[in-house]
């Protein structure tokens, strides 16, 4: 096995994990109509990874503890600090981006088993890509149709008392930001840099 298909492999052991993680709170977070597609995304996310251990150990490779914990430790990372200061429809946006992630790393790690002959981990890989690639979908989808009420969409992504602080502090910098953009100071900005 390829150095960078290890190394790759015990990301994967890392990413699936957060996916997972993060998609099922976040879930929570959010409620219906977003709750589904995020849950029913995590349960892909969380089967991915007990079938990825099963196939890295038959090669030797094991993902746990290091690598699945280091993906736990980074879906709560993102659960307790990025999520706070996020509107629920940039935070259910931004988790389109995690499957993404895990999608691309699935089909970089199908080339590279391809690329050493071992076509029964390709098509697991591809199998999985695709899997995740549909609950990516999903949530893009659940995300697209925050639309439909745009006073929702805006709410805090987190409810509790830190989380509309969060939230509070970021609309504040970003109502800073475009009283800046709107101003002569902005105006001779944006002059600047056209020159």
């Amino acid at each position: 096995m390829y150095r960078a298909e290890h190394r790759a492999l015990r990301e994967l052991h890392a990413t699936g994990r957060q996916l997972a993680g993060h998609w099922w709170r976040l879930g929570d977070r959010l409620g219906e109509p977003a709750a589904r597609a995020l849950q029913d995304g995590a349960a892909v996310a969380r089967a991915l990874v007990t079938e990825l251990a099963k196939q890295t150990a038959e090669r030797g490779l094991h993902g746990f503890p290091a690598a699945q914990t280091v993906g736990s430790r980074l879906a709560g990372l993102r659960n307790t600090a990025a999520d706070l200061v996020l509107e629920r429809n940039q935070a259910l946006r931004l988790a389109v981006l995690d499957a993404e992630h895990v999608a691309t790393l699935l089909e970089y790690l199908a080339a590279l088993a391809d690329k050493r002959g071992d076509e029964p981990l390709a098509a697991f890989h591809h199998h999985w890509r695709d899997e995740i690639a549909a609950a990516r979908d999903a949530v893009r989808h659940a995300a697209v149709a925050l639309a439909d009420d745009p006073d929702d969409a805006i709410r805090p992504a987190e409810s509790s008392l830190l989380g509309r602080a969060g939230h509070g502090a970021a609309t504040a910098l970003g109502t800073v930001g475009e009283a800046i953009d709107g101003s002569p100071v902005g105006k001779a900005a944006r002059k600047v840099t056209k020159n």
